[in-house]
C-alpha cells in the first residue's frame, strides 16, 4: 500500500484543488449549466484505451470536461425541487468516508462507522421529538425511506392479521388498504409499487394539501382489514403538514399503522416556532426525511426511522454462516436498510449535527422559513402576481396569472442564469416553484433572485 500513497496523494490534490475552483465559482457562475448532457456525451464516451493513465491527470480530465455540464446545486441562489447545499463538515466527513471504504453494514467489521452512525441516529430522534429507542437506517433518499416504513407497517399489518408474510409471501394475503392524502409526494407510490401493495386510496385534501380528517375517518369505516395511513410533514408545493395528531388518533383508532413522510418538513420540529406544525408526531409509528435536503449533507443521505426496532429488523436483518450478528442490543445497520453493501452515508450526518449544535440547527432551519416569506413578501408586490400558498415553511408557489404567461417568465428566468425555481402544476394551474434548503442563502441571493424575477417578468411582457 505504500508504494501508492503518492498516486492517492495526487489525485486527491488535484480533486482538492478543482472542487475549491468549484466553490470559489458559485457566487459569479449561472446557476444553470451550460451544456446538455447530448452535448457532453461525445466527450466522455470515447473508445476506451488499452493501458492504465496517470490517476491526477484522469481526476483533470474529468473536472474540465464536467464542468459544462454542471448545475450549481451548491449556489445560495438555487431553489429548484427540494435540494440542500453541503455544510463544510459534512463535506469533509464525506471526504474521509471515502478514504475510509468502509461497508457500513456490520458492527463487528466497522465499529467505528457504526458508532457513529448510532450517535447520529440518537441525536435526530432528539432534536426531531421522536420515540427513543426508534431504530434509524440511513439510505440513499427519501424514496428508500418510504420503501423501508412502508415495507415495515406492510410487515406489522399482516401480522396483526395472521398472514406470516415471510413464509407465504403476499399471494393471498388479506388486502392492505393504504390511505393517502391526494396531494401526496410521488414517491408513497412508488414505494408502494416496489411493495405491491398497488394504488392507494386517496384522501381529499384543503386547499393547501392538507388531509381532511374527516374525509379520512369516512374513507376507512368503508374498508375492513389490515390498513396503513401517510401522512404528510411538509407538502411538495405549499410545504403545509398534515394535521397529525388528529389523523394519527383516527388511523390508530382503525388499527392502522402511521408513517409520514417528512423529507424536508420534518425539521420544523427542531423550531420552537415551527414545531406546532407537528403537533403529534411521536405518536406515529415510521418516518421518513432526507438529511440531504434540510441538514444540507451530500448526496445521498434518506433517513429511515421506524418505532418498533423488532418490526423493521424482521424485513430487512440477515441472518446466514458468513456473518457475524449482533443479535441483541443496537442491531446491524443492514438490519435497518434494505442494502446489504453501502457506504457510511451517516458520517456526514454526524459531522452536520456536531458542528451546528442544536442552536445552530434551529437558527437555520428558522432561517430557511423567513428567507422564503420573504420571498412571498415581495413577489405579491409585483403586479400580476399571485402568491398561492400560506407560506408557513420553506415552500413558495407563484402563478403570474395565465399557464402561458406562468411558462414563458419560468422560461426566460430559466435562461437568465442568475437563479433557478423549479416550474410544476399545482392545483390545476402551471406554477414557479420556490424551494429554500441551502444554508448559504443570504439577502444579497434574495435580491439578486427577485431582479431576475422582475427582468423575466418585463421581458414577457414586452411586446
Amino acid at each position: 500500500m505504500t508504494d501508492h500513497v503518492d498516486e492517492y496523494r495526487a489525485a486527491l490534490a488535484r480533486a482538492h484543488e478543482h472542487a475549491l475552483e468549484w466553490l470559489d465559482s458559485m457566487d459569479t457562475r449561472p446557476v444553470c449549466p451550460t451544456a446538455t448532457a447530448d452535448d457532453l456525451a461525445a466527450e466522455f464516451a470515447v473508445p476506451l484505451q488499452d493501458g492504465p493513465l496517470d490517476a491526477a491527470s484522469v481526476v483533470d480530465e474529468l473536472a474540465k470536461k464536467a464542468e459544462p455540464g454542471l448545475m450549481s446545486m451548491p449556489s445560495g441562489r438555487f431553489f429548484g425541487w427540494v435540494i440542500g447545499g453541503t455544510l463544510p463538515a459534512a463535506m469533509g466527513a464525506d471526504w474521509l468516508v471515502s478514504a475510509w471504504d468502509q461497508n457500513a453494514a456490520m458492527r463487528r467489521a466497522t465499529p467505528a462507522t457504526a458508532a457513529i452512525e448510532g450517535a447520529a441516529g440518537t441525536w435526530l430522534l432528539d432534536l426531531l421529538g421522536l420515540p427513543a429507542g426508534s431504530d434509524v437506517g440511513f439510505t440513499t433518499g427519501a424514496t428508500i425511506s418510504n420503501f423501508v416504513g412502508l415495507a415495515s407497517a406492510r410487515q406489522y399489518v399482516l401480522t396483526q392479521a395472521g398472514w406470516d408474510l415471510d413464509n407465504d409471501g403476499l399471494t393471498g394475503a388479506p388486502k392492505v388498504s393504504v390511505f393517502v392524502g391526494a396531494d401526496r409526494h410521488a414517491t408513497i407510490d412508488l414505494a408502494l409499487k416496489y411493495l405491491g401493495l398497488g394504488v392507494p386510496i386517496p384522501i381529499d385534501v384543503d386547499d393547501q394539501g392538507r388531509i381532511i380528517p374527516a374525509a379520512l375517518a369516512e374513507a376507512m369505516e368503508k374498508v375492513a382489514g389490515p390498513a396503513i395511513v401517510c401522512l404528510q410533514a411538509g407538502n411538495l408545493h405549499s410545504g403545509a403538514f398534515d394535521p397529525i395528531r388528529e389523523a394519527a388518533a383516527i388511523a390508530h383508532a382503525h388499527g392502522a399503522w402511521v408513517h409520514v413522510d417528512g423529507a424536508f418538513g420534518l425539521w420544523a420540529a427542531v423550531s420552537p416556532s415551527l414545531r406546532h406544525h407537528l403537533d403529534g408526531i411521536e405518536t406515529c409509528d415510521s418516518w421518513t426525511t432526507d438529511a440531504h435536503k434540510t441538514l444540507n449533507v451530500p448526496y445521498d443521505c434518506g433517513v429511515a426511522i421506524v418505532s418498533r426496532p423488532e418490526v423493521v429488523r424482521s424485513v430487512f436483518g440477515v441472518h446466514t454462516s458468513y456473518l457475524l450478528n449482533d443479535d441483541l442490543g443496537p442491531g446491524d445497520p443492514f438490519d435497518k436498510v434494505p442494502e446489504f453493501s453501502r457506504r457510511a452515508r451517516g458520517v456526514p450526518v454526524w459531522a452536520a449535527l456536531r458542528s451546528l449544535g442544536r442552536s445552530g440547527v434551529t437558527t437555520m432551519v428558522e432561517r430557511f422559513v423567513e428567507h422564503a416569506q420573504e420571498f412571498a413578501r415581495a413577489l405579491r408586490e409585483l403586479p400580476g402576481v399571485d402568491v398561492l400558498n400560506d407560506v408557513e415553511f420553506t415552500q413558495v408557489c407563484v402563478s403570474f396569472g395565465s399557464d402561458e404567461r406562468t411558462k414563458d417568465i419560468t422560461e426566460r428566468l430559466l435562461e437568465d442564469g442568475i437563479t433557478w425555481m423549479s416550474g410544476s402544476r399545482w392545483s390545476g394551474r402551471d406554477v414557479l416553484r420556490i424551494s429554500v434548503s441551502n444554508w448559504t442563502t443570504d439577502t444579497d441571493d434574495l435580491t439578486d433572485s427577485l431582479n431576475a424575477i422582475t427582468r423575466a417578468i418585463a421581458a414577457s411582457d414586452t411586446p
